[in-house]
């Protein structure tokens, strides 16, 4: 089945021309459901830190019981330094 016509487009970049610090998730994404997990990390470096934050975020949801402020803070400031750190590789070094 081919996905890629079901993405959608950057909004960012279809309106400035700009590249967002998102784009390359959707292509990533499916990359990673696909089992090309060096290919996902090629599209978008952040998308490993980005699943571990959301699934973070989905326990917090859950499980009542603990307190998952700390994790959250911290895989949130982890995936911002990915998304910055990818945004940079990915337009003045190529991986």
């Amino acid at each position: 089945m081919d996905l890629e016509k079901y993405m959608l487009p950057c909004l960012s970049k279809t309106l400035f021309g700009i590249e967002c610090l998102g784009c390359g998730f959707q292509r990533g994404f499916l990359l990673f459901v696909e089992g090309d997990f060096y290919g996902a990390f090629k599209m978008y470096p952040a998308l490993f830190t980005t699943l571990l934050f959301l699934g973070i975020v989905g326990l917090n949801l859950i499980d009542k019981n603990r307190n998952y402020r700390k994790w959250i803070i911290t895989s949130a400031i982890l995936n911002g330094v990915f998304m910055i750190a990818g945004y940079f590789f990915k337009h003045y070094y190529s991986l």
